[in-house]
């Protein structure tokens, strides 16, 4: 079973999170649902769609998908994210400090501040 998900974010009557895609095994894989879900994805809602716009932000993760309808406008936030825990199955969050310690090994990112800044 893959890490990856994509995911919409958006607010209708209350806060909503949908999953849209799940399981992607890669990152890239993910990215690719995302892309392919910007111009086709409708919230749970019906909506009569006459415009959308589709804003990617800076991190090219994440995206703003803008849908006017007839009578109204809906915005919802598109974005990928990885499963670093689940509590029936212990290996996910084994398997993930494991990829953060092989990162920090091979210089990849570094969530810290490093020293003298």
């Amino acid at each position: 079973m893959g890490n990856w998900v994509v995911i919409a974010e958006y607010y209708s009557d209350t806060y909503r999170t949908e999953f849209i895609c799940c399981g992607k095994e890669t990152k890239g894989q993910a990215l690719d649902e995302l892309r392919a879900a910007l111009h086709t994805f409708l919230p749970s809602k019906s909506i009569m769609e006459k415009r959308r716009q589709v804003y990617r932000y800076a991190d090219r993760e994440s995206y703003l998908v803008v849908i006017k309808g007839k009578l109204s406008e809906w915005k919802c936030t598109l974005r990928i994210a990885e499963l670093v825990s689940d509590s029936t199955d212990p290996l996910v969050a084994e398997r993930v400090r494991l990829e953060e310690v092989g990162a920090e090994e091979t210089g990849g990112p570094q969530d810290r501040v490093p020293p003298g800044w």
